[in-house]
């Protein structure tokens, strides 16, 4: 049920009855506020995703708003299916990291990690983010971090982060900007590339890595990178999404060659779901394979043939496909003996 994106298939099988803690990255970015730019949460109010998915994967309700968030088309957040593996197979540990939002959580007992970072700006802008000081401390929150479990499942949840991380790749030099995912099946594709290509505009021929990036990132994909070259394969983790997550690599694979470094990456995986991997407005696999990293990559076998909700099976028809870790957490949760029946049924019990 776990397949293979690169690399072979003896990480995941070695995680085989492991415990896990997860970890979820909240941010926002004023990107988001371009209309039409994301469906990750609700009109008008994409800010309080983050929130809203941390309180629903750690709680199982929403604290900050009514009801769970849905996009226009009624299609619910990943946190259900993050969710739902919880239940099935807890984690040992849920943390959060606050890497710039809105809202924060109503939430206790849940340790939330906070680095007084802001909220980042619109990238057609500027993202007006001090790109350095991000990275510095996900740097040392990895050389600092010490995990009580077998490894790190890493998640995010950032409204318009596939566009972000689209002109965040371009930016320094990647030539990938078709493939890259979207929220939605229909990608709106003029407005995306129209952002993009304002966002490229301000990148000046002088500047260097982090001078792009804090124009034209964000702060998940900058804190993350930093955090993979602090933990220093020390521990085991699972870096958990689709093209956001490829593009976090990318940016680690910019600053190795710039300061002529090297990244052991035998305990760095990165994993998604079959949404993404079989998407064909976008090409997960090409993407890893512009880094010179080797890392392992998988997605999980998982959809909701055995389901017949109406929202769910707009996720097997192209939308959401990725988010809040869902195709690492549904991974997870297969390989330590929930079976497609099971998650499918916990599934559709969160929605009612």
């Amino acid at each position: 049920m776990i397949k293979n994106i690169l690399g072979t298939n003896d990480f995941m099988e070695f995680l085989r009855g492991k415990s896990a803690t997860f970890m979820l990255c909240l941010s926002n970015t004023k990107t988001a506020d371009i209309a039409g730019i994301t469906q990750a949460g609700i009109p008008g109010q994409i800010y309080l995703t983050p929130t809203l998915d941390s309180e629903f994967v750690t709680c199982g309700e929403v604290r900050s708003l009514e009801n769970i968030a849905q996009t226009p088309k009624g299609v619910p957040t990943p946190a259900i299916l993050t969710r739902a593996s919880h239940l099935l197979k807890p984690f040992s540990n849920i943390e959060l990291l606050n890497l710039g939002i809105k809202n924060l959580p109503r939430i206790d007992y849940f340790q939330t990690h906070e680095f007084g970072i802001s909220v980042s700006g619109d990238i057609t802008t500027g993202a007006n983010i001090d790109a350095m000081d991000v990275f510095k401390k996900g740097l040392d929150f990895g050389q600092e971090y010490e995990c009580k479990d077998d490894y790190i499942i890493l998640a995010e949840s950032v409204p318009s982060g596939t566009t972000t991380a689209a002109a965040t790749a371009v930016a320094l030099g990647y030539d990938c900007k078709e493939m890259f995912s979207s929220s939605f099946k229909e990608v709106p594709d003029d407005i995306r590339n129209k952002t993009i290509e304002n966002a490229l505009f301000n990148i000046k021929y002088e500047d260097d890595i982090f001078a792009k990036l804090s124009k034209v990132a964000d702060n998940m994909l900058i804190f993350t990178a930093g955090f993979i070259l602090g933990l220093n394969n020390k521990t085991k983790l699972i870096l958990a999404g689709g093209t956001q997550m490829a593009c976090a690599l990318l940016i680690v694979n910019s600053i190795l060659k710039q300061m002529d470094g090297h990244l052991k990456t035998s305990n760095l995986a990165l994993c998604t779901t079959k949404w993404v991997y079989e998407d064909e407005k976008s090409d997960i696999k090409a993407l890893l394979e512009l880094n010179d990293l080797k890392v392992n990559a998988y997605y999980s076998d998982f959809d909701f043939s055995l389901s017949e909700h109406p929202a769910l099976k707009l996720y097997d028809e192209g939308e959401a496909k990725e988010g809040v870790g869902a195709g690492a957490c549904v991974a997870y949760a297969l390989i330590n003996g929930i079976s497609k029946k099971e998650l499918t049924k916990k599934i559709e019990s969160l929605l009612g």
